[in-house]
């Protein structure tokens, strides 16, 4: 058997990464990490408040996502971030030159009505419009799969992992 990719499981908020990350990591048989667990303080107080982050506030978080990424190179893993923009999957990506990106995508619509039922997470449904006029989706050169988010979490990892199966 392949040792399975470090798989980096991208998107919005509100697209599912912190519920399909840990399904995908256990059918993958490998460890999940949170991404919103690498943010500083600083950033999570900025986003609780409605503020968006700009750059400078993200390139420790994905430098912290990229040295995880790298350590389990060899051995695979899942881990959740956003890597909205090309630049910020190019940072992790020269980090751990292997990451396969997952992007969980989805109607707006479908988004917002998941994010406004979530309990107990910072980043309010005010950002998301920030967070849709920021996504540049995965490129045709990108080592990656988009996986529409519409139906249940176990219809959703499955989508994911024959689509990541299916990567040459």
């Amino acid at each position: 058997m392949n040792t399975p990719p470090v798989v980096v499981i991208m998107g919005v908020a509100g697209t599912g990464k912190t519920t399909i990350g840990p399904l995908l990591a256990a059918r993958l048989d490998v460890p999940y990490a949170e991404g919103d667990d690498f943010h500083p303080q600083a950033n999570i107080d900025k986003m609780s408040a409605g503020t968006p982050l700009g750059d400078d506030d993200r390139w420790p978080w994905l430098d912290a996502i990229g040295a995880w990424a790298h350590e389990r190179a060899g051995h695979g893993g899942v881990v959740s971030c956003s890597a909205l923009k090309r630049s910020y999957r190019d940072r992790l990506r020269a980090a751990a030159p292997g990451v396969v990106f997952v992007h969980l995508s989805g109607d707006r619509a479908l988004v917002e009505d998941r994010m406004a039922h979530r309990q107990g997470h910072f980043m309010p449904t005010a950002l998301l419009d920030s967070q849709f006029a920021t996504l540049q989706p995965l490129e045709p050169d990108e080592a990656g799969v988009s996986v529409d988010v519409a139906g249940s979490p176990e219809e959703i990892t499955a989508r994911a992992a024959a689509a990541l199966d299916a990567l040459p």
